[in-house]
């Protein structure tokens, strides 16, 4: 087994500095804060990647991919970075970690794929006439299908003196950096790109670094009792369902493993909830493993999302659901990747690469609304704005990911947030990209518990969430409270509310039940969802959509086409219990 060995003076001194004095202290946890692609971003032969470390001192350490020890000529380091180099041909894509005496890092999520994005520097954004923060100087560029890309794009970076910097080849989409100096130059080389004959779309970038995620401004904590919440989802009965069904003293189902990719950029792995998912997490067949960078604080979007996932269990904090089918699950990964900080387009990027490491299930508790937008009140939406012109290009962007993911990747399901500005999900012109219509895209709204003492199944026993984006377009509610990680064990963490979190509960719920039939469709997951659901809300006898939809009204061929069931008419509550029964019942009837 090879060893890779540095000597601490070739650290920059200020590291070394910050090294010593936290040692003097308390001993700095390994944690890898940052792993992208450098170098020559273009090639896919043999692929570079930097790699930011903390707490890596300047004795022998070990990089591991898949398991397997880095050859040392395969490590550099530099200016306080790894520099990574990986041979396409004779590895795959895997989880990443370094090791070093007794401790191991987080494992980060490396892919081979090879779309990947720049993101613009502060010295390359401006804000528009809309008051957004826009890119100079990157735009990219979707190619019509009957050119080659790569060769096209090329074409046109040589006419207009830009330069190739970012790619995802599948969808046929390469990065520019221009010439321009200012929005009117960059818009003046827009029109012009924009009218090549092989060019089919723009897409100029308008998000902030920390501006992709969606949460709610302000949070209004759920009730005293937290499981209130998502027993309104009968969370709790089906782990138990899964655990005593499809477990070794079940059915004995064979079950499939299944990998969830989350759109996100961090996780906190110093939080109980994530601390033994350092190092060689697969080591456990059966276990759920976390793949993702290590975030500085336990209060993040990313580390909550991936918390409803895979947050250990009594710790304080979040509970996973798939965590909770450890010992007799087949083995959930859980990979959470964002790119690069180039918001939408590297949301894309992320997900092209994830797909195509195999995931099946892709959580989105991302969205954007158009400037001009309206919500249920006829009020202007002030929340994730973008400009007309932005979103054009990421309505092309969309289409161009969801129809790759049809004609390639049939058995994927993307799950996306509805939204949180009390507006409609439906409107392609103003939101997206829960506006989409297509079989592999879920869309969830959030409820919290209401303040009726009825039972679980009664349609009042939760209310909408007043910030919920609505409509025929959400496919279901689900619980939108949770409560965060945490730093101290035991310590219960601060709520968080949105549709957010109410998309990873739909999400791992669709894995688990994709590994007891990998070969359901998406079509026939939707059905088996809306099958199940509990009810919430109001009868609307199927009139337009108004402020009080909550989702597309559930229709008599969800009730065994009985057109005097009562739940006819009303919105869907996730039900994840029956949704796993009615799941196992399938896979009878197929045997």
């Amino acid at each position: 087994m090879a060893v890779i060995s540095w000597n601490a003076g070739r650290w920059v001194p200020a590291l070394a500095l910050v090294w010593v004095t936290h040692s003097a202290l308390a001993e700095p946890p390994l944690r890898v804060e940052q792993l992208q692609r450098c170098g020559n971003l273009l090639t896919l032969d043999v692929q570079e990647f930097c790699i930011s470390v903390r707490g890596l001192e300047g004795s022998d350490f070990q990089v591991k991919l898949n398991g397997s020890v880095l050859p040392h000529d395969n490590v550099q380091q530099d200016n306080g970075l790894l520099r990574v180099s990986i041979e396409r041909e004779s590895t795959d894509s895997g989880p990443l970690w370094i090791e070093q005496q007794d401790h191991a890092s987080n494992p980060v999520w490396l892919t081979l794929k090879g779309s990947h994005v720049v993101a613009a520097t502060a010295q390359e954004v401006a804000d528009n006439m809309d008051g957004i923060s826009t890119y100079i100087n990157l735009v990219s560029l979707i190619i019509e299908e009957s050119y080659e890309g790569a060769d096209e794009a090329q074409r046109l970076a040589d006419k207009y003196d830009a330069e190739i910097v970012g790619m995802i080849p599948p969808l046929n989409t390469y990065q520019l950096r221009l010439t321009a100096n200012n929005l009117d130059e960059r818009d003046a080389l827009v029109l012009r790109l924009g009218n090549e004959v092989s060019v089919d779309a723009v897409v100029t970038e308008e998000s902030g670094a920390e501006e992709s995620i969606e949460r709610e401004a302000i949070t209004t904590p759920p009730a005293a009792e937290d499981d209130q919440e998502w027993a309104s989802n009968r969370f709790l009965d089906a782990v138990n369902f899964y655990q005593r069904r499809i477990g070794r003293g079940g059915d004995e189902i064979d079950t499939h493993p299944i990998r969830i990719g989350v759109i996100e950029r961090n996780v906190d792995f110093d939080a109980p909830d994530f601390a033994d998912h350092l190092g060689d997490c697969r080591a456990d067949a059966q276990r759920t493993c976390v793949y993702g960078r290590d975030a500085d604080k336990p209060d993040g979007h990313g580390t909550t999302v991936a918390g409803v996932f895979a947050a250990a269990w009594n710790e304080g904090g979040n509970s996973g659901f798939l965590r909770g089918l450890d010992d007799v699950g087949p083995g959930f990964d859980v990979i959470v990747d964002r790119n690069s900080d180039a918001g939408i387009t590297a949301n894309i990027a992320a997900s092209v690469n994830l797909v195509e490491d195999g995931v099946r299930v892709l959580n989105w508790s991302w969205g954007i609304h158009r400037v001009g937008a309206m919500d249920v009140n006829g009020e202007e939406v002030d929340s994730l704005m973008r400009s007309g012109i932005a979103m054009s290009g990421y309505e092309e962007l969309l289409e161009e990911f969801f129809l790759w993911l049809r004609e390639e990747h049939p058995d994927v399901v993307v799950v996306n947030s509805a939204g949180n500005a009390s507006s409609f999900s439906s409107r392609d012109e103003y939101r997206l990209p829960s506006s989409f219509v297509t079989d592999q895209l879920f869309v969830v709204g959030g409820h919290e518990r209401s303040e009726q003492d009825v039972p679980v199944n009664d349609p009042g026993y939760a209310v909408k969430r007043n910030a919920s984006n609505i409509d025929m377009r959400v496919d279901i509610t689900a619980a939108a409270c949770v409560r965060g990680s945490s730093l101290i064990a035991d310590e219960q963490g601060e709520a968080h509310c949105g549709t957010s979190y109410a998309t990873p509960l739909v999400a791992g719920l669709l894995a688990a039940m994709m590994s007891i039939d990998p070969a359901l469709t998406p079509a026939q997951l939707r059905m088996l969802l809306r099958r199940s659901a509990m009810t919430i809300g109001e009868e609307y006898d199927f009139e337009p959509t108004d402020a009080d939809d909550l989702t597309a009204p559930i229709l008599p061929s969800e009730r065994a086409n009985d057109l005097n069931h009562p739940d006819i008419g009303l919105s869907a509550r996730l039900d994840m219990y029956k949704a796993l029964d009615l799941t196992v019942q399938s896979l009878s009837r197929e045997r």
